[in-house]
């Protein structure tokens, strides 16, 4: 059983990534679509549209989505984990 995650698993479970620009000018949010249906959004905004940059604020976005991703399925391997072991011991 695998104890640990990597970049590469979390990279494996996103199947596509959306971006959105808010009318305000200054904010963008990333949909991301995971392999299991699921969605997690992330968001980036900056104090004056007159500092907004594209690149900038898709790149922060995806940044904060993947981070819930690896919130998520880091909880997924602790309850595997978890599971795993209450089994054995179960199992005495």
């Amino acid at each position: 059983m695998k104890d640990h995650l990597t970049q590469n698993d979390i990279d494996a479970k996103i199947k596509d990534a959306k971006f959105t620009f808010l009318e305000d000018g200054r904010t963008t949010i990333c949909n991301l679509y995971l392999e299991n249906g699921f969605t997690v959004r992330g968001e980036s905004s900056c104090v004056s549209k007159d500092n907004f940059n594209k690149n900038i604020g898709e790149q922060i976005a995806l940044e904060n989505a993947k981070n819930k991703v690896w919130e998520l399925e880091g909880y997924l391997l602790a309850e595997d984990i978890h599971r795993s072991k209450s089994w054995i011991f179960s199992q005495k």
